[in-house]
């Protein structure tokens, strides 16, 4: 026990995802924190800018690159065909998310006794009548509690005279206490809908947290008093109710933006199908002559005319990318690693957290 004992301080990842992240801060804000629509649109003019640059210094010339064969027809007609199968396809998937909220009278009175029931238990630890109604005051409860809780930890542990237990308790109660001020201030203010609720939850390292209270109550059992292991016992209750919350309203989240998905490709399916249609329809290769700024007229007009009928698509890139960077970061619930790790001790291995 002497060699572990100071693995929970020492070992400890950090506790914002952003530092758990091995990506750099550039990537990281790109599929996280920038808004989607600004995402998009740097797609599509990243599209543009280069199929303007190919066309412009391709060797061939503007006349025989759109007038060899049909290639314009071709390509507007298969991008039509990619716009409405696209659509239709995300819209079933909305439908499938807005399918879980039918149902017997007997699946919602069974949804609505599981929510009632894991607010009276959240109720019954905060020791409130009522639980918050908003997601962000409700988490945020939640972490002032474990705050709180293991602050008592600290409390009832200094009345124990046992070096070793000091050693691994005061870290982790920094630990609880300092990364629950930043995400309880945080939280403050936050509406739901916007991604600040789940970023900062997902931003209390609640697994390790988890994992570490119950490894020095395991490993110092003969040494805690009861009103210490009392302590812990109530700190990681606090803990197992902050991780079941934040998956109820990551899951709410990832309805929440796949609903938001599927309205802006229905608005953004308009324009890319008139573009595609006019591409098809009235687009003539042989009156796309001259030049602007220097460009050929026939290069912008098609590479613009591609990178609006494009739209759709990569809007529903810019929101996938969140949504399956996020999932992956919390595959697990509770105190498992799911990262690569060269640990080759089973006990210091563990004080890793799962991929937040």
């Amino acid at each position: 026990m002497g060699d572990a004992s100071g693995d929970v301080g020492e070992d400890r990842p950090s506790d914002t995802m952003r530092e758990r992240v091995p990506a750099s801060s550039r990537k990281f804000w790109l599929l996280l924190v920038v808004d989607r629509s600004a995402v998009a649109a740097g797609i599509v003019g990243a599209i543009f800018l280069a199929l303007v640059a190919i066309g412009q210094f391709h060797p061939a010339g503007t006349p025989a690159l759109f007038t060899q064969g049909d290639p314009l027809e071709t390509l507007f007609q298969g991008l039509l065909t990619a716009i409405i199968t696209g659509v239709t396809l995300v819209l079933t998937l909305s439908q499938l998310v807005l399918s879980q909220e039918q149902g017997p009278i007997g699946d919602q009175r069974e949804r609505m006794e599981g929510a009632m029931a894991f607010r009276r238990d959240v109720e019954d630890v905060i020791e409130e009548p009522v639980s918050p109604a908003q997601p962000s005051a409700f988490l945020r409860s939640l972490v002032t509690l474990t705050r709180r809780r293991a602050e008592a930890v600290g409390d009832a542990v200094a009345a124990i005279d046992d070096p070793a237990l000091t050693e691994q308790v005061d870290p982790f109660v920094d630990s609880v206490v300092e990364n629950a001020d930043t995400v309880a201030h945080n939280l403050k203010g936050s509406q739901f809908g916007e991604f600040d609720v789940v970023f900062s939850a997902l931003n209390y390292n609640y697994s390790w947290k988890l994992y570490a209270g119950r490894r020095i109550r395991a490993e110092h059992d003969d040494v805690l008093t009861e009103a210490a292991d009392d302590a812990l016992a109530e700190l990681i209750q606090a803990l197992e109710l902050f991780g079941p919350a934040r998956e109820h309203f990551k899951t709410l989240y990832f309805q929440w933006e796949l609903i938001d998905l599927s309205r802006a490709m229905l608005y953004a399916s308009i324009p890319a199908l008139l573009t595609a249609v006019s591409g098809v329809l009235y687009l003539d290769p042989t009156v796309l002559s001259g030049t602007l700024l220097g460009v050929r007229t026939g290069v912008l007009v098609v590479s613009g005319a591609v990178a609006v009928s494009l739209l759709p698509f990569a809007l529903l890139l810019s929101y996938v990318l969140r949504i399956v960077t996020v999932t992956k970061r919390t595959l697990s619930i509770g105190p498992f690693i799911l990262r690569e790790t060269d640990r080759t001790h089973d006990l210091t291995a563990d004080t890793e957290t799962d991929r937040e």
